[in-house]
């Protein structure tokens, strides 16, 4: 695993141990990278289920402004923190051990990019876009973008305004949705 390019091209990256955490693989990132390449610079992003932070880090290495990673396992924080030490990204990343959803719940912060990778097995993943389109819950900025990784054959909820499906983009097994969210008194139609 390592990082695709930007500041710290290269770098290869520490892994968590066992199986409970599932990276995504080389082509999965080099695709999705390819789609969201230019709405990554001076952005916000939030990575949830960080796992290592590799989707973080590799938007840090590319200019983005801020990452916060939110994972709950205490190893994948502090594995987290150390691939950030290793790319020397730290200086604008926060890694935060707690629950994914509790902390978009509470936290009053605003991201213009949000991963979302929970485990394949949980339905944790229809559960958290859902809230994040809530009316009333603007964690995402207007024309932020939503990364949803899951398998192939998950169909995911249609998102209420202001929210729109960009696009789907399968790799075998895995598929990685995009969701844009547009300006809230416009609308694609509006000139």
């Amino acid at each position: 695993m390592r990082v695709i390019t930007g500041s710290a091209r290269g770098r290869r990256l520490k892994e968590l141990e066992g199986q409970e955490t599932r990276p995504t693989t080389d082509r999965v990132k080099e695709g999705l990278f390819s789609a969201l390449q230019f709405d990554i610079e001076g952005r916000d992003v939030l990575d949830l289920f960080a796992g290592t932070g590799q989707l973080g880090i590799e938007c840090l290495s590319r200019g983005a402004a801020s990452a916060v990673f939110v994972d709950r396992r205490k190893d994948a924080a502090g594995l987290v923190r150390e691939n950030l030490a290793l790319t020397e990204l730290q200086d604008r990343a926060r890694v935060v051990c707690g629950d994914a959803r509790d902390f978009i719940t509470r936290t009053g912060e605003r991201f213009d990019l949000i991963f979302l990778d929970p485990p394949y097995e949980s339905d944790w993943l229809e559960e958290l876009l859902e809230r994040i389109a809530a009316p009333g819950f603007d964690i995402l900025r207007p024309y932020g973008i939503i990364v949803a990784e899951h398998p192939a054959e998950k169909t995911l909820p249609v998102l209420p305004p202001p929210y729109r499906l960009l696009r789907t983009y399968r790799y075998g097994k895995i598929a990685v949705t995009l969701f844009r969210r547009d300006e809230m008194n416009k609308t694609r139609n509006d000139p």
